[in-house]
């Protein structure tokens, strides 16, 4: 633990390192994503200019109401799952389209075919798009969607990008058992050891290496998938509340089923009150049950999603009062938030981790009442 601490300790005081990585990075997240609004911005104006002119792109007549940038539409696409993962302008990954009706069967085939060369909905093989939504285009009915989704993907890319680093470091502790943590491993182990030391053995006591993997694993999901989300043409994967919420339910049934009598018991007939009270008590426990998962879900979702529109938000002020002025002063804006945002990360994957070690400690805990 020593060697441990005094590497980690070398490790933070490289100075320049600490204060120069921030600022490129959040130089590179504002370039990454203002260059491609910056696009469409001038790719709006440019049929704007036409439009007004009573000409359309092209040069042809052509009568419509003028077009503006809309910060709207490029924060719900970053927040919001969708077909295709779409990076920049004319900078779209396709993603395969997995579908299934009654009538139809099972169809499978690329995202691409949903649109054409200027990127407008077109209707392939009897289904089209209806908002986010899949429907037959002949009854306008939704259809069992199994597709890779943005989402989807950075959910198998953040596990990759997991299970490389946890089994990177594994195999340096093997090679190396009695030897100080050198480059990923010296990253990597004192958070291991701060998340048994500091959250899991506090709660959970002699139950710690029982329940520790699965805090371990859903601290390192949390928080890389709270950092991956932060790069720029990165999916909104810890703000879609499909994912807190199977990660809350995760902990709901394991914290539920290892539950003992005493726990059960403390829920449905609370020692030590009087009779009246223990009615009064008993629909209040049953409710605390369900509230817990539910308050996971939502904080990580709301802090995580929150933290991406603000940023977005002030990026587009920039396109949408045509100023320089703004658009500086909008980058040193991003530039503390973004350091923010990186903090919050932690913490959220923190919060987690503690709340689901406390709930199921409590689930486990030995009964005090005689």
């Amino acid at each position: 633990m020593q060697s441990e601490i005094q590497t980690l300790a070398r490790f933070t005081m490289r100075k320049p390192f600490f204060t120069t990585i921030p600022v490129i990075l959040t130089l590179f997240f504002v370039t990454a994503i203002g260059f491609p609004i910056y696009a469409q911005h001038e790719a709006d104006h440019h049929d704007t200019t036409h439009i007004q002119a009573g000409l359309d792109s092209a040069g042809a007549p052509h009568a419509a109401e003028t077009e503006k940038f809309s910060a709207n539409e490029v924060i719900i696409e970053h927040v919001l799952d969708d077909h295709q993962w779409h990076f920049a302008e004319h900078l779209v990954l396709p993603l395969p389209i997995i579908v299934y009706s009654a009538e139809r069967g099972l169809a499978v085939f690329s995202s691409s075919h949903f649109y054409d060369d200027h990127h407008h909905e077109i209707e392939y093989n009897g289904y089209k798009l209806e908002g986010r939504n899949i429907v037959l285009t002949a009854t306008g009915e939704k259809v069992l969607d199994l597709s890779i989704t943005k989402n989807v993907a950075m959910l198998f890319l953040t596990a990759v990008v997991l299970l490389y680093v946890l089994f990177t470091v594994a195999r340096s502790y093997k090679r190396n058992p009695k030897k100080a943590p050198k480059g990923l491993q010296s990253f990597i182990e004192p958070v291991i050891l701060f998340v048994r030391d500091e959250i899991v053995k506090p709660n959970l006591g002699h139950h710690t290496d029982k329940y520790l993997p699965y805090i371990l694993t859903l601290f390192f999901f949390i928080l890389f998938g709270n950092l991956l989300g932060l790069l720029p043409g990165s999916a909104n994967l810890t703000g879609n509340i499909a994912i807190t919420l199977s990660l809350a339910v995760l902990t709901f049934l394991i914290t539920n089923f290892s539950g003992n009598a005493a726990y059960w018991k403390h829920i449905f007939w609370t020692p030590g009150v009087p009779l009246l009270l223990r009615i009064i008590i008993l629909p209040v426990e049953i409710i605390g049950l369900f509230t817990k998962p539910f308050a996971l879900t939502i904080r990580l979702f709301v802090a995580i999603t929150a933290g991406h529109i603000v940023l977005l938000s002030l990026i587009c002020m920039t396109f949408i009062f045509h100023s320089y002025i703004v658009g500086i002063g909008a980058s040193v804006m991003v530039l503390f938030i973004s350091l923010i945002e990186i903090l919050v990360a932690a913490i959220q994957a923190y919060v987690f981790a503690l709340f689901t070690s406390l709930y199921i400690g409590m689930a486990t805990a030995e009964d005090e009442h005689h």
